[in-house]
């Protein structure tokens, strides 16, 4: 159960196009004034070292963030230089070291005047250890919790989420669970199906891997089928970077993203950034993205 560590991963393209999506998702939803309450129900370490022992033995980040920003004329592109601009700004000096992961750009979009509020799940022992740690180091007070605890479980506590000081409810939640179990995708769904309930209102985003398991291609038909009955909007966003070729091809090669809920301003800045992501990133055959959306 605890065998993931996300520090194997870190920076990879599925958290390129996880981040990216994230970034202009929240941007969106901090133009309206009143508060939200953000959670990660599986939050990881927060914060990972690309030159550390676990990111230099998997090597992810070379076909993700760090070939990235290896492209030229990234900066045309409104959302993808908002991502790259989160990502420098926890590094100096030019190099890129530190890859934060989505607790800490949850962190550093908060508006304190706004009294948003962040709350961190993780199961996982060492990475909570990691993540409390980092956390403390932010002198966050009581904006920012960090539980050890099942983030599915711990997520209907929250909702619907308390009223802010003027009088609204909103809520953002990030799902990302390792998928190294097949219930998890089934979680994945009587979560949201219970959210919904809950806070029918609410942004839910959820991130799955695209892997040969039949589990991994019914999530997100499951989802428009959900959304449909309950006429809710949703966008679906897909990015494959292809096979590799003359090397080891077992690794992750392909993600998505679902959003409940999303913003209108959603779907035209991921339509503007993917191709150039996908064609940065592309490494062989099968190399793709996606954006659709209904509701």
């Amino acid at each position: 159960m605890f065998s993931y560590r996300h520090a194997f991963h870190a920076g990879n393209h599925a958290d390129v196009l996880k981040h990216l999506t994230l970034i202009a998702t929240l941007k969106h939803l901090m133009h309206k004034d009143p508060g939200i309450q953000f959670v990660d129900t599986h939050a990881g370490a927060g914060l990972y070292r690309l030159d550390g022992d676990y990111a230099e033995k998997s090597g992810e980040a070379a076909d993700g963030i760090l070939k990235l920003l290896a492209t030229k004329d990234l900066a045309k592109i409104p959302a993808l230089q908002d991502y790259l601009d989160m990502v420098a700004g926890f590094n100096s000096g030019g190099s890129t070291r530190i890859y934060p992961g989505s607790p800490f750009i949850m962190h550093r979009l908060l508006r304190y005047e706004a009294r948003d509020r962040l709350k961190l799940f993780e199961m996982h022992p060492t990475d909570h250890k990691s993540l409390t740690g980092n956390i403390e180091q932010l002198n966050a007070g009581r904006t920012v919790s960090v539980t050890r605890a099942d983030g599915f479980e711990s997520l209907k506590a929250l909702l619907p989420p308390p009223v802010s000081t003027s009088g609204s409810r909103r809520t953002c939640v990030l799902i990302d669970p390792s998928y190294e179990i097949k219930n998890d995708y089934y979680r994945v769904i009587d979560c949201i199906q219970d959210s919904l309930k809950r806070f029918a209102t609410g942004t839910y985003i959820v991130w799955y891997p695209i892997i040969p398991r039949p589990e991994a291609h019914d999530l997100p038909r499951k989802l428009k089928t959900m959304c449909t009955q309950l006429k809710k909007p949703w966008l679906h966003a897909t990015l494959a970077i292809g096979r590799a070729t003359g090397g080891d091809d077992t690794g992750l090669s392909a993600s998505g993203m679902f959003l409940i809920n999303p913003p209108y301003t959603l779907k035209p800045l991921l339509n503007e950034a993917l191709p150039i992501v996908a064609k940065a990133l592309a490494r062989g055959p099968g190399q793709s993205w996606a954006v659709e959306s209904g509701g």
